[in-house]
């Protein structure tokens, strides 16, 4: 709108005083537009957003969250010994006293679980029955990582009910779900009739003897 055709009398005054003086056009500055939503760089892949929208970091793998971020990981005295072309393919690590990954949460959850079935008492209760449905009920709602957690309940939800009538029965349950996880992850399968030996007792080799 030329400043002639302002509405408001003294406004139009001052915009031609401020005109004539300065040469300068007096037309009021329109503020400056939000970016657009377009303008925000895509996550790297892998990286997985949390139910508020921010990045998952128990959801995510080290690598994907370093992409994010820009990170290198920090090397110790002993990994700069590593030859250059071993190192390029070596998995991204973080310190230990560092919050885990998805991988990192994934193993030391199977770890409890598989020693938990390994533990189970040969002849349950039913109170003790009871109490390890519960169990999985509950981790499988609470687990960290929520889209893990998600498919871990559907997965049961689709006639795979926890099997806890005996030890062994929980075990191979166990690492039935194991095996459900390692498909999906394009990962081999554990041959469950080995279970006990990698859980319990020990492989007969002796190994862990």
């Amino acid at each position: 709108m030329p400043v002639t055709e302002t509405p408001y009398p003294i406004l139009s005054h001052f915009l031609c005083s401020v005109q004539s003086n300065t040469g300068m056009p007096a037309n009021p500055v329109d503020p400056p537009l939000p970016p657009a939503d377009d303008d925000k760089k895509p996550l790297p892949k892998g990286v997985v957003l949390g139910p508020d929208g921010k990045p998952c970091r128990t959801c995510t793998s080290v690598k994907s969250w370093m992409a994010m971020t820009k990170q290198q990981p920090k090397t110790s005295d002993a990994s700069k010994a590593v030859p250059a072309a071993t190192a390029a393919f070596s998995v991204p690590q973080l310190p230990e006293d560092c919050p885990p990954d998805v991988e990192q949460l994934g193993r030391s959850s199977w770890t409890l679980l598989h020693t938990m079935a390994a533990s189970y008492p040969e002849q349950p209760t039913p109170t003790q029955q009871s109490e390890v449905k519960q169990f999985i009920s509950l981790f499988s709602k609470l687990y960290p990582c929520w889209v893990c957690a998600g498919d871990f309940q559907e997965w049961i939800k689709s006639g795979n009910a926890p099997r806890v009538s005996n030890r062994d029965e929980f075990g191979r349950w166990m690492c039935e779900a194991h095996n459900a996880v390692n498909e999906k992850l394009g990962k081999s399968s554990f041959d469950c009739n080995l279970w006990q030996q990698r859980w319990r007792t020990g492989w007969k080799d002796g190994r862990c003897d």
